[in-house]
């Protein structure tokens, strides 16, 4: 865990932020993990450079065998100090050097620069120092460089100026939790567009600080993200499913699917949006490959998005909607199988056409279900299951595909109904 906090940032990859292993420098001089931008560039499609985001139409990859040689010697001498040297000692710095530190950022003409160094000093700084950052009003400081993207959005300066300051915010999240004038800062108008653009338009490591931002926010304060959500559009929902599907960065993957659960539990003019987005057909296809919390959070968007017809009409006309759903039930957890229980009773109930029933039976959900029916005791779920069975078992017993080994089940449900 500590080496992880001292990695030089230049020997990080600037996708994934881990220690690289086999950096490669592309057109625009940056470096890279092999594997993740080889990813960007040949499985995501992308033309652009993940830091810079700049247009590129050179993808040649070149290794950095002199960044290589750096990371190994680096290496080596940490290893070799680690056992016998104690943990470096957290930088402090008192309250009248706060104060002249803010001053130099808020008035020294090289904005990025100076942010880095503030952003490396809070990485390594101990409670006390960042708590005195924000006692002496650095969140201002940082929220006035954060909404001057507004100002000019072309302008490169400004932006990275932006990202950097969030790069800063990003370290002082645990304890703004506690702070509600922080998150009512951050929370204005202005900041909100300004992050909602970075969670556009910004690189990777831009694009992780602006949703852990949104999804804290979600969390500890009660802002009304139809706000941001009526200013910014679709566009506001692609970028966070983006992230969703993002396998380089778990962590602003997991925050997106946070944000979007918070998100969409407290409108259904948001869950309209992100139908319009593309939500529905993009949770199908990645359900199949992802496995517990990842799996559950999924399902439970997918269970949200079906409460308006919208998403349930996705669904249904999505090849592999209902399939992908029954996929998960019994083999995941309890909690998966108790949400796409409730999934299929919604598609069931009101959309049953031909079709669902039909593909419900093909792809194994039926004879799911009947296992549910034999868990011990009443439960909501085994509850909903009955419920199925009486509205569909006899369309159900009618198709040739029905395996005759489960007649005598659906005959005994058939009774009991």
């Amino acid at each position: 865990m500590a080496m992880e906090k001292n990695i030089p940032l230049d020997f990080r990859c600037p996708i994934s932020m881990e220690l690289m292993k086999d950096p490669v420098t592309i057109f625009t001089g940056v470096t890279y993990e092999r594997k993740n931008i080889e990813r960007w560039f040949f499985t995501y499609k992308k033309k652009t450079c993940p830091a810079t985001m700049q247009t590129i139409h050179n993808f040649a990859i070149t290794p950095n065998h002199t960044l290589k040689r750096l990371m190994l010697a680096w290496q080596k001498q940490l290893y070799s100090c680690q056992s016998s040297s104690p943990p470096p000692p957290q930088p402090s710095i008192n309250h009248d050097e706060m104060l002249s530190l803010l001053k130099i950022v808020e008035s020294s003409p090289f904005k990025v620069s100076s942010l880095k160094k503030l952003r490396s000093l809070m990485e390594m700084a101990a409670i006390e120092t960042k708590s005195d950052f924000i006692r002496c009003g650095g969140l201002q400081v940082l929220q006035v460089m954060v909404v001057q993207i507004l100002v000019d959005t072309s302008d490169f300066a400004s932006f990275r100026a932006c990202e950097e300051a969030l790069g800063v915010v990003h370290q002082l999240l645990p304890l703004m939790s506690l702070e509600v004038e922080a998150f009512e800062l951050l929370s204005k108008p202005e900041s909100m567009k300004s992050m909602a653009i970075v969670l556009q338009r910004g690189s990777a490591e831009a694009r992780l600080f602006a949703v852990t931002t949104f999804r804290n926010m979600a969390k500890t304060s009660d802002y009304d993200w139809n706000i941001l959500v009526q200013d910014q559009g679709i566009d506001f929902f692609k970028s966070l499913l983006e992230l969703v599907s993002d396998e380089i960065c778990t962590k602003a993957s997991s925050c997106a699917l946070e944000l979007l659960i918070r998100i969409l539990c407290s409108s259904m003019k948001s869950r309209l949006r992100a139908i319009e987005a593309g939500a529905v057909c993009l949770l199908i296809e990645l359900l199949p490959e992802s496995n517990g919390s990842r799996c559950e959070k999924m399902l439970h968007l997918i269970k949200l998005l079906c409460e308006c017809a919208e998403g349930r009409l996705a669904l249904v006309d999505h090849s592999m909607g209902i399939a992908a759903v029954s996929k998960k039930l019994l083999h995941v957890s309890n909690t998966a199988t108790k949400i796409g229980v409730k999934i299929m009773w919604l598609i069931s109930s009101l959309h049953p056409t031909e079709r669902v029933l039909e593909e419900m039976l093909i792809y194994g959900m039926v004879k799911k279900l009947l296992a549910l029916l034999h868990m011990e005791g009443p439960s909501s779920t085994k509850h909903k299951v009955l419920k199925m069975f009486r509205l569909h078992a006899y369309s159900w017993r009618r198709y040739p595909c029905f395996p005759s080994n489960l007649m005598d089940h659906l005959g005994s449900v058939n009774r009991s109904c």
